[in-house]
């Protein structure tokens, strides 16, 4: 009985896995549709937050409510965003952070005067960054994330040294990395440094399962194409879920005190979702294609 329910399903994965594509090529081609609007509206590929494009971060250790601070300052300070910092382990409210693109002097006078008393070092904390150091750093990561995908497609076509497979590898990273950029911008999610770093990371869990998927099926012969697929999917889904909920859980926990943590996890929560359906839908179902037309 468990036999024939098991090659009921493999038949019907035979039958379909070609028009499963269908979902993974339409979210690509509305990822792309959406960026180019994106980028024709927002001259960028993404949100940036001060880190990226040079601000202003003042940090008060008091106990004051981050809404009301932005509703009453944000026609005094250019891009307001505030947020609160909470104890870890008790969940008391320590401080509240505000972030600007008017300089560090202006934000201090004009914090001073809507409290009605001096900010010092004993009770608050200033940064500025410079707009064009932020700039050239942001320049610089993006130009290390093209790198680092570069090298992975270099690697993938060495160890496969075949092109479709290959081609099947990168495709799926590509994905991955596309639909999570759309994704945090439909979120509307400012990206700081520790937010490209994270799809840096992405590139590395992206490819992971990709290439043990595409090393079973090519390099093994023992049991079926089918049984060799499911068996990688056993495996490949096991590794992605452990660490994405490894990563929700820790979200879950920095997400109060931490912004650069939790838009790292964000990023990465989302990035791994995705892999997800790009790794077993769409690698699967283009390397399963592949071997089918290989038969004699």
């Amino acid at each position: 009985m468990e036999e024939s329910a098991e090659k009921s399903k493999k038949h019907w994965h035979d039958r379909y896995y070609k028009y499963l594509l269908i979902i993974p090529l339409i979210l690509i081609l509305f990822s792309i549709v959406y960026m180019i609007s994106f980028y024709q509206s927002n001259g960028d590929i993404f949100y940036k937050d001060i880190s990226l494009t040079g601000g202003t971060t003042l940090t008060i250790s008091e106990k004051l409510s981050a809404n009301t601070l932005l509703e009453d300052l944000s026609g005094n300070l250019e891009d307001l965003n505030t947020r609160e910092i909470y104890d870890l382990i008790t969940g008391e409210q320590k401080a509240v952070v505000l972030e600007t693109k008017t300089g560090s002097v202006e934000t201090k006078e004009i914090v001073e005067n809507y409290l009605g008393y001096q900010l010092t070092d004993e009770n608050s904390s200033l940064e500025f960054t410079s707009s064009i150091f932020s700039e050239n750093f942001y320049k610089q990561l993006l130009i290390a994330i093209l790198i680092a995908f570069v090298f992975m497609a270099i690697v993938v076509f060495i160890i496969f040294r075949n092109l479709v497979p290959s081609v099947a590898v990168i495709i799926s990273a590509f994905a991955d990395i596309l639909m999570t950029l759309v994704l945090a911008n439909i979120l509307g999610l400012k990206m700081s440094l520790g937010g490209i770093i994270a799809f840096l990371m992405l590139i590395g869990y992206s490819v992971d399962t990709d290439i043990m998927l595409t090393n079973r099926i090519l390099k093994r012969t023992e049991g079926s194409l089918n049984e060799r697929t499911f068996g990688a999917f056993k495996t490949g889904l096991t590794m992605t879920l452990t660490s994405l909920f490894a990563f929700a859980i820790a979200l879950i926990l920095v997400n109060s005190f931490s912004n650069v943590l939790a838009q790292i996890f964000t990023i990465l929560v989302i990035g791994l979702g995705f892999d997800i359906l790009n790794t077993w839908i769409t690698n699967v179902s283009i390397i399963k294609w592949y071997m089918e037309r290989k038969k004699p």
